[in-house]
């Protein structure tokens, strides 16, 4: 019984995470493509995008820290870990790729796969000033 309720106390926290992360990379996202496009794009298709983003990322970083075996703090090892750096490409390819299949524009066209990319980048430059700024 134990085990199930810490599996479910893990899988809730994961998705709060993730959702308080997509907040503040949808919002980030939402500016970045309104500019980009020039025209207004459905935020709530940001957000669903940035949450399975998110998702996505903290899984394959858990993962990599899993392989890795830095679960505790300090993270130095883990953050100048080779094969953290090509999850994290991996990770902005699936960023790229979930907001450019699932955002459309106000006119119901699809956002430019350039949009997503730029979108991605900025959320990503924002995290990782934060990331290292905390560590």
């Amino acid at each position: 019984m134990n085990s199930v309720l810490a599996a479910t106390s893990t899988l809730l926290w994961w998705v709060l995470y993730s959702s308080m992360a997509a907040l503040v990379f949808a919002l980030i996202g939402w500016s970045v493509m309104r500019w980009t496009e020039r025209c207004a794009v459905v935020f709530n298709r940001i957000y669903l995008a940035c949450l399975l983003w998110t998702m996505a990322g903290l899984l394959l970083v858990f993962l990599v820290a899993v392989y890795e075996g830095a679960l505790h703090p300090p993270y130095d090892g883990l953050l100048h870990s080779g094969l953290l750096r090509v999850v994290l490409v991996l990770d902005m390819l699936i960023g790229a790729i979930l907001l450019w299949r699932l955002v459309p524009r106000i006119d119901a066209r699809r956002i430019r796969p350039g949009s997503a990319c730029m979108a991605v980048a900025v959320s990503m430059a924002v995290g990782f000033g934060v990331a290292t700024t905390l560590v």
